[in-house]
């Protein structure tokens, strides 16, 4: 029998159909435009941009802001390694396979991959890549380099990415379009996610660069900047790629507006406030409540030119506080933790310090659903009831926040209860000195870099030195403090972690015991709790988003019976001060600032201003009238001041 000629031609036709079903992944869904850890999207596959974003914003000018990457310098431009300090922003350099939508609570569409197809046993996930991917130099952007970018991140990155992509067994170029990764486990709900929004590398770029090693080169990427010029430790300017391959893109489409982003860094928050005054930088988020409440009526302010507002965040407000070294023997047992605790006074912080603008931070999951509250939920006692591991009593009663005190600085029935607990820890006050059975000292050290956070454990360290404790407060300079936080070189140190909508392996850093020492981990206070542990992985491991709160707040009955830090404050809101020269679309990102990438430079609204971004004349004349008249009222005060005292030292002198 002969086929027809046209047989064939068909055949032909469909070869690249029948390859992709051969190797296709058994199980695959079909492909999708976007992924959600609960399978939810907001978008639908047409959609033309997200709708916080303004398609039609212009581009063009340029946006300039402190650095607060809490280290007040920069040395390296590599942020993937554990090695250096990153100057902030690189990430804008670099493009991953799908992009958040921070209107959703985690969905993820199409950037460099246009879709995604997920078996329908979660074990693995295939990405399709756009051909018209490139990197900024004109070089294809293929699977080979997806794949680099994984293993290199696995082998050679940050303790956090091996600890993150554990559960990842490979990642394979099916194509030079397509990419599949392979999961292990139970837990890979969001596994697609995390791969997903890991940074593409060159491969050929770095195949005569080593990866795991600082440098100062600006590195190969595919994203909407470039590196434009810097200043090693005090300035970094990033300039918009023109030729950026995706710009068209619905996810991209209305964002990444401004030509220049320059980040300004200084060695302390005052410096960093005087230059935002006399505008050498345009935009500024304000952390310091004291500085916010006082420093903000200056003469551009007043003009008009600087606009001062609160944004309402709906993200969890994260964990900030003091964390408690555990690794070190004094703070083993959970009644020292405990005692600690109630020697901080924030209701005397909060009033004489913060102008009442906080309130206490009472869980790991503050500002969220995931907070626990009150007793139990009957899930949540099945599951720490069967956990398989021991829970401490604390976290089956009552959530109770922390203790509210007097709020005269010195609650004495705190510091007695606290003197009680450290007594039957073992730690007694002979003379005056609180020893343990060796008669060792109690000592705290806390480390610091930053002066204007001193004013905030000052009176912390006077309330532990009256129970006996050696406390007192360690200033180290920015580098020699991240250092040792990569070390766990401190007995107790101020940090905040950022927690997600939808939790996930990030929580094995922050809280696992793999994480307690492995250094650069998130895990500050060296936890290593079995319980803790199972229930991350709850977590993880969740199907619906109910179940993963039930989870979530399980493991935050836990950590707050655990004792691990002392918690700090919080506001459901950002602070936030700019020059006058910006314009934004209507709608805010549910959660995120939704700044630097959907906010655009007004031309009109910057025409009063120099072009070096300088406050105009009638503005500058008004700082310099008022910066003369307190100096003359400053000066006035001391000559006054000195003939006082030189009154007083004459009537001394008389018989």
């Amino acid at each position: 029998m002969r086929w027809p000629s046209a047989f064939f031609a068909k055949i032909g036709a469909s070869a690249p159909l029948i390859l992709t079903l051969l190797t296709a992944p058994v199980g695959a869904a079909e492909p999708k435009h976007g992924l959600s850890a609960f399978g939810d999207l907001g978008y639908p596959a047409d959609f033309s941009h997200f709708a916080y974003a303004n398609p039609d914003a212009p581009k063009g000018g340029d946006f300039s802001m402190v650095g607060w990457a809490g280290v007040g310098t920069f040395n390296s431009l590599n942020n993937y390694i554990l090695k250096g300090d990153a100057a902030e922003g690189l990430e804008l350099l670099f493009d991953t396979l799908m992009t958040r939508a921070t209107d959703e609570p985690d969905a993820v569409y199409g950037l460099v991959a246009e879709s995604a197809e997920l078996a329908d046993d979660g074990l693995s996930v295939t990405f399709h890549l756009r051909p018209e991917a490139r990197f900024s130099d004109g070089s294809k952007l293929t699977a080979d380099d997806v794949v680099f970018s994984f293993d290199t991140l696995k082998e050679n990155g940050h303790p956090i990415y091996r600890q993150t992509l554990r559960d990842v067994v490979k990642a394979e170029a099916l194509d030079p379009a397509t990419v599949h990764y392979t999961f292990k486990g139970d837990l890979v709900r969001d596994l697609p996610l995390t791969v997903a929004g890991l940074p593409i590398f060159s491969k050929a770029y770095y195949a005569t660069r080593a990866f795991d090693e600082t440098t100062l080169d600006p590195p190969l990427g595919s994203g909407p900047y470039l590196v434009d010029s810097m200043a090693q430790g005090r300035t970094i300017v990033y300039r918009r790629n023109p030729d950026y391959w995706a710009r068209g893109l619905p996810v991209n489409r209305g964002r990444w507006n401004f030509d220049k982003i320059r980040t300004e860094y200084f060695r302390d928050r005052t410096a960093g406030m005087e230059a935002f005054k006399a505008g050498f930088y345009h935009f500024r988020e304000e952390f310091t409540s004291k500085v916010w409440a006082t420093e903000y009526d200056f003469p551009a302010l007043r003009a008009g030119r600087v606009n001062k507002e609160i944004l309402p965040d709906e993200t969890p407000s994260g964990t900030q506080g003091f964390f408690i070294n555990t690794r070190r023997d004094k703070f083993k047992d959970p009644r020292v933790r405990e005692a600690l605790g109630l020697a901080f006074d924030f209701e005397w912080t909060n009033r004489n310090m913060f102008y009442g603008l906080y309130n206490r931070t009472e869980s790991f999951f503050e500002n969220s659903p995931m907070e626990a509250v009150g007793e139990p939920s009957t899930a949540e006692r099945i599951l720490l009831d069967g956990l398989g591991a021991d829970v401490p009593e604390a976290a089956l009663a009552v959530a109770n926040p922390p203790p509210k005190s007097d709020g005269s600085g010195q609650d004495r029935k705190f510091l007695y209860a606290a003197s009680k607990l450290l007594d039957e820890a073992g730690w007694t006050v002979k003379n005056g000195v609180r020893v343990n059975a060796e008669g060792e000292p109690f000592t705290i050290e806390f480390l610091t870099f930053e002066p204007t956070f001193e004013r905030v454990i000052a009176p912390y360290v006077k309330n532990l030195k009256l129970l006996g404790i050696d406390a007192r407060i360690r200033m180290v300079d920015p580098a020699q403090y991240q250092q040792r936080l990569k070390g766990f070189d401190f007995d107790i140190i101020t940090q905040r972690y950022v927690m997600r909508n939808t939790p996930g392996v990030e929580l094995r850093s922050y809280f696992g015991t793999s994480a307690a020492n492995t250094d650069g981990s998130l895990n500050l206070a060296g936890i290593a709790d079995p319980a803790v542990d199972v229930l991350i992985e709850r977590v993880v491991a969740a199907k619906n988003r109910e179940d993963m709160t039930t989870a979530a707040r399980a493991l935050d009955r836990v950590l707050r019976a655990g004792h691990y830090w002392i918690p700090h404050w919080y506001k459901a809101s950002n602070s936030v001060a700019y020059w006058d020269r910006f314009s934004r679309p209507e709608i805010k990102p549910r959660f995120d600032r939704g700044i630097l990438d959907t906010w655009w430079f007004d031309e009109a609204k910057a025409a009063e201003a120099s072009s070096d971004g300088a406050p105009n004349r009638a503005v500058a004349s008004e700082a310099a009238e008022e910066g003369s008249s307190r100096l003359w009222l400053i000066l006035g005060g001391l000559f006054v001041l000195g003939l006082a005292a030189l009154m007083f030292m004459r009537r001394r002198r008389k018989p």
